[in-house]
């Protein structure tokens, strides 16, 4: 197939639309579905991603991705039992395949912007991964194969309109690719940057040098999720998978923070006041995620206020105070945090540092690097130079 018709492109209004390949067949096919403009968009940026991430960890890995960013990114290390119950993954009975774990962990890392998503799996869809995104809030799902059993799950979801989208995994665009802006086309060299140990922990400039293997493995999944995202943008990550990303700021301070709430977010969901909360039974996800997160929040007088808690839970929790919040997040460590370009100032390490952040890989070359670095070093953080800038757009 050379061409597929969408319905239409960003918007209703913007027809016709359609993608389609200049020389040669579309390297996908649609096994289910009618995938739109802005789902290819997702699919094809997060294919990226996750084959990147297989290739440079060797694990199996997945990305939920939402607006041409992704809310989550991870590989597939085993779940803990923390994790699993914070992901709503609790209730199987077998341990989760990697695959399987590697979408859990994404999807969870931010529940709130995955919420709607497009998936995309670097390797077969297996039952299990088949069933834990039955159960989600999903626009679609992109991967280089499916099991049967898979596939016929995945045909059921949402009144059998679920987008499956399966790509080919030897497929390689050509080294030169082109975008059209107001009838003006641009062209440049594919972003073909490897992101290796060799490339990125060359050059610290830190007085701790030293990163653990977890660190880099950490470092190299925040990098490579980086390259897929809107710039300016900002990655915190943690045993494998991100858990904070700020996409699309104009700011970088903008970005750490935005970045930095979202992985304080991730780390408070697993704060026994917040896994015990006293839920009714029947509660949907959606409505259960959107609960903890204004729980956690300095609004939680919105879920917590007579004749709105009753809703939600059996009986009254008491409020998640500041020194409780604060007491907590202390207790998160050994973050690792990439950046798509420079910090231009230590106004970023300061904030990083309020995360648990203990490892940095950014591009360097800011005219105040020596602030940069002087503020790590106050902090014990190791820091490498990648010189890799990483904009996406």
């Amino acid at each position: 197939m050379k061409e597929l018709t969408l319905k239409y492109g960003c918007n209703p209004n913007q027809k016709p639309s359609k993608i389609f390949m200049e020389e040669g067949q579309l390297p996908l096919e649609v096994l289910n579905g009618h995938p739109g403009y802005i789902n290819f968009l997702d699919a094809l940026n997060a294919w990226q991603l996750v084959k990147e991430l297989q290739d440079a960890t060797g694990w199996p890995a997945a990305a939920s991705f939402k607006h041409v960013s992704p809310a989550g990114a991870a590989i597939g290390l085993p779940l803990t039992d923390t994790l699993k119950k914070i992901y709503f993954v609790d209730d199987f009975d077998e341990p989760l395949s990697p695959i399987a774990s590697a979408y859990a962990r994404a999807r969870g890392a931010d529940r709130m912007c995955s919420y709607g998503d497009f998936v995309a799996l670097s390797t077969t869809c297996d039952l299990q991964t088949a069933l834990l995104l039955k159960r989600e809030v999903s626009d679609g799902v992109i991967a280089p194969s499916y099991t049967p059993e898979a596939l016929a799950v995945l045909r059921e979801k949402r009144k059998g309109t679920y987008n499956v989208i399966q790509i080919d995994p030897t497929y390689v665009p050509a080294p030169i690719e082109h975008k059209q802006v107001f009838g003006i086309t641009f062209e440049q060299g594919r972003n073909e940057v490897h992101l290796t140990d060799d490339a990125l922990f060359a050059d610290v400039p830190t007085r701790n040098k030293t990163f653990t293997p977890e660190a880099k493995r950490d470092l190299i999944i925040a990098l490579i999720t980086l390259k897929y995202t809107q710039s300016n943008s900002v990655c915190y990550a943690k045993d494998g998978q991100a858990i904070g990303i700020g996409a699309g700021q104009q700011s970088r301070i903008h970005c750490t923070r935005l970045a930095g709430s979202k992985a304080d977010t991730w780390w408070l969901r697993q704060c026994p006041k917040v896994m015990n909360l006293p839920f009714k039974e029947g509660i949907r996800r959606a409505d259960r995620d959107n609960t903890i997160d204004v729980y956690i929040s300095d609004d939680h007088d919105d879920v917590l206020r007579d004749g709105v808690w009753q809703q939600f839970f059996t009986e009254k929790p008491a409020i998640l105070t500041h020194e409780e919040r604060r007491n907590w997040i202390a207790q998160n460590t050994n973050v690792a945090l990439g950046s798509d370009a420079f910090f231009p100032f230590g106004d970023n390490i300061e904030r990083a540092h309020k995360s648990g952040v203990q490892y940095i890989a950014q591009a360097g070359g800011s005219i105040r690097d020596d602030n940069v670095i002087e503020t790590c070093d106050k902090y014990g953080i190791a820091m490498a130079f990648t010189h890799a800038r990483l904009f996406h757009h």
